[in-house]
């Protein structure tokens, strides 16, 4: 079995019950958001001045998406496709905020992220099980390229 089939495998174990499941298609996407909110509002002047050509997007959350994608192209090439479309949304949501919001962009990722995680423990409650990532660290990428692998499922694609 390859390595990603069983972590989204033993990623799954703890996401039976439907309402907490429900509760992960909304929150895990906003919490990866409201990270890139985050590491976006950082300033960025020096990478903007190393990579002047990625204009809006020479920043932290960039050079992070990188990394993290490395990360999910090593568990499955495909998976990390959808994951990289996820992350440009996300990258470009983002700067959209920071254009147009009287709010700062790190206000609203905080907010975010902390409601998003009052309501995964909440479904986790009702699951009755611990969070996949109080065993492993890991299992906090894994939560997003679990919800990806069901899009592939849905359109019949291989991940």
């Amino acid at each position: 079995m390859r390595k990603i089939d069983e972590l989204l495998y033993e990623y799954g174990l703890s996401h039976q019950n439907e309402t907490n499941k429900t509760i992960h298609w909304i929150c895990v996407p906003a919490i990866f958001f409201s990270i890139v909110g985050l590491i976006f509002s950082i300033p960025s002047d020096l990478i903007s001045n190393v990579l002047p050509f990625l204009g809006s997007f020479a920043n932290w959350a960039t050079i992070t998406l990188i990394v993290v994608l490395f990360y999910y192209v090593s568990l499955s090439p495909p998976l990390a496709l959808g994951m990289f479309f996820f992350s440009a949304i996300c990258l470009a949501l983002a700067n959209f905020i920071t254009l147009i919001s009287p709010i700062p962009l790190w206000a609203i990722s905080i907010f975010i992220f902390i409601l998003a995680w009052i309501f995964q423990f909440y479904g986790h409650k009702i699951e009755g099980k611990k969070p996949s990532f109080l065993k492993d660290l890991q299992f906090l990428m894994i939560g997003p390229a679990w919800l990806m692998h069901f899009i592939y499922k849905k359109l019949g694609l291989a991940y």
